[in-house]
């Protein structure tokens, strides 16, 4: 091995640097392992202004979190360094490897991938500007901020009545736009049962004046007045230059996510995953404890190996 690619081995890298990685990297740099973390720079909730949830940083500027997070793993001796994976490959057995697209290869004994998800909106004009500030998803996230306001839930699958039903907690002043989705019957009347709005058609553009969003418009040009906009959409696990791992995925109601089991394992031996990327239904909160947990299954197996001994592997994988 050359003096570089002893330079450039790890007992742990991973991709990602969210609050799941970052955490992940705290944890396992607190434990003296050698850590790498990929960051793209480009976290899910960039558009958003604040955290919530998150005790002791509530209102926090998600931005400000990574950054503190960042100085946080840096003052225990991890390397930070912005780019993407080009292409990882290896085993548990050999080492993986990581071509980056700075031109950069690293090794790791262990990778752990943090990568989050795509958001893959409603194709509605307007909508992605909007989004994380009027436009939201999450009552948790975002209800406090758009109480008592008129709210209206956009339709984009089945689910979305639950989704509605979860905002009437904020808000009495509620509009359900069906959108031409296929609604059960039973969740439209247990949303007539908390007063909601129900508008059937499908919605063509949204109404936005002074930067603000003022309610949408459907087809046939009627508008509807409205201060928020909730849309559920459907996910995507970020594996951009991982395709080579061939990692399991598993698909369900909010979308498409890596498989793990109970601690984090994936279906490929040594490779892990953390966060949205296998928990959609993740705040950060959620994201960084799990990060936190992974890591220390993590080094408890490398501490084990080094004395010959292994830790049981989990009977069965569920799906996330």
């Amino acid at each position: 091995m050359t003096t570089q690619q002893r330079k450039n081995a790890w007992d742990v890298a991973i991709i990602g640097g969210g609050s799941a990685g970052l955490s992940a990297a705290l944890t396992l740099t607190r434990a003296r392992r050698s850590v790498l973390v990929v960051d793209s720079g480009a976290p899910r909730n960039a558009a958003a202004s604040a955290v919530h949830g998150l005790l002791g940083l509530e209102g926090t500027s998600p931005l400000e979190l990574l950054s503190k997070g960042r100085s946080e793993i840096a003052r225990y001796g991890a390397k930070i360094v912005h780019s993407v994976v080009a292409q990882a490959s290896g085993s548990s057995e050999e080492g993986f490897e990581l071509q980056l697209d700075d031109g950069s290869t690293h090794r790791a004994s262990q990778l752990i991938i943090a990568t989050g998800v795509t958001d893959d909106l409603p194709q509605l004009s307007g909508l992605a500007d909007r989004w994380g500030r009027d436009v939201v998803h999450c009552p948790y996230c975002h209800g406090w901020e758009i109480r008592d306001q008129r709210i209206g839930v956009l339709a984009t699958g089945p689910m979305s009545a639950m989704q509605a039903l979860l905002f009437s907690q904020w808000s009495t002043n509620l509009t359900f736009l069906v959108n031409e989705v296929e609604i059960p019957a039973e969740h439209l009347d247990a949303l007539r049962s908390v007063d909601a709005i129900i508008v059937p058609g499908s919605v063509q553009n949204l109404d936005i004046t002074n930067d603000q969003l003022t309610g949408v418009v459907l087809h046939d040009g009627t508008q509807v007045p409205l201060d928020a906009l909730a849309v559920s959409t459907q996910v995507v696990a970020r594996l951009d230059g991982l395709g080579a791992l061939a990692l399991d995925t598993t698909e369900n109601a909010m979308g498409v996510a890596v498989r793990t089991d109970e601690a984090g394992r994936t279906s490929v031996p040594g490779v892990w995953a953390t966060g949205n990327v296998m928990g959609p239904w993740m705040q950060v909160s959620e994201a960084a404890a799990h990060g936190a947990r992974v890591a220390m299954t993590i080094n408890t197996e490398m501490a084990l190996a080094r004395a010959g001994l292994t830790m049981p592997a989990p009977a069965t994988q569920k799906g996330s």
